[in-house]
């Protein structure tokens, strides 16, 4: 059985090959269990989760990946998800693979979120907005620069500091990563609005939103967080990743759904229907869109496969 570093993993999924991937699988037939999703005790501290995610498909591969994800490991210097996935052969079971599972993560969701703007976001969408700071940020930021000319890059983050480290870590000549501490103006100008926070409350308001923008929402993936409010449900047009996960753990879906802003039938589709051509995406040029994904095992072992293959 292979050990797969972080370092290996990151070299072997570059975006354009990764978006593909995970476009193809999302058109199989993969087999995608409930995932287990259980909430951890910690005393003094915020609770943490514990994720167990399987998928298979038939006589080639099956995967599982176990993750925890606890808020407050960064006071401890340590990053909030840190998991391992294991590749399994599809027709024996043996193992063939244990694989990082924070990169693996990060890799494949932000794929998913650029795959999903390659149909909902203006074709010609230049300034991002990355509202948050951490192990997902420069990952959303190079996946969306993979399916997009994105040449101008804003981050906020709550903490100043880590905004202006990253800005200056990604910034060259070509592609120019500022810092900003005016959330909204800075909402207000992008083309597309990336968010990957572990916030509870809204960060994005509707009123702020902007004729022909998309806003992508990774980081809230419980049901007592959120990172947009009603408003940005009632004006944008609603995709999700799975309406099994949206409908059960994303909290910007079913908390606009108990406020009334929302409906199940009000979102216009999932990647399974993006990808086969079953729905349209952006209709119009002027359309507010926007896309909440929880993250599925479908992507995992999809991104597990091709690291694999190129081992």
């Amino acid at each position: 059985m292979r050990i797969i570093s972080s370092a290996e993993v990151e070299a072997a999924l570059d975006y354009p090959s990764l978006i593909e991937r995970l476009r193809q699988a999302f058109r199989r037939d993969i087999k995608v269990p409930v995932r287990h999703h259980h909430d951890v005790e910690v005393t003094g501290a915020s609770t943490g989760t514990l994720l167990l995610m399987p998928a298979w498909q038939v006589d080639r591969h099956v995967g599982v990946k176990m993750v925890t994800i606890f808020p407050d490991n960064g006071a401890r210097s340590l990053p909030a998800v840190m998991g391992i996935y294991v590749l399994l052969d599809g027709k024996t079971g043996s193992p063939l693979a244990l694989v990082d599972g924070p990169t693996l993560t990060v890799k494949r969701t932000a794929a998913a979120s650029a795959l999903a703007a390659k149909y909902l976001s203006r074709p010609d969408s230049e300034r991002l907005l990355m509202v948050g700071t951490g192990a997902m940020a420069p990952q959303l930021i190079m996946a969306h620069a993979a399916v997009r000319p994105i040449c101008n890059v804003l981050i906020w983050g709550r903490n100043p500091d880590r905004a202006e480290k990253l800005a200056r870590r990604l910034t060259r000549r070509d592609f120019r990563v500022e810092a900003t501490d005016d959330l909204e103006a800075a909402a207000r100008g992008a083309h597309v609005i990336s968010c990957a926070t572990l916030s509870h409350d809204p960060l994005i308001h509707g009123d702020w939103l902007q004729p022909g923008q998309h806003l992508d929402l990774v980081g809230a993936f419980r049901p007592d967080m959120r990172e947009s409010d009603d408003r940005v449900m009632e004006r944008a047009r609603v995709f999700v990743d799975t309406r099994a996960g949206a409908l059960s753990e994303a909290g910007d879906i079913l908390l606009a759904i108990e406020a009334g802003a929302l409906s199940e039938e009000d979102i216009a589709g999932d990647l399974f229907e993006l990808t086969r051509g079953e729905r349209s995406g952006r209709r119009f040029y002027d359309q507010i869109t926007a896309f909440k994904s929880v993250g599925t095992a479908i992507e995992d072992l999809a991104a597990a496969q091709l690291v694999h293959e190129r081992g």
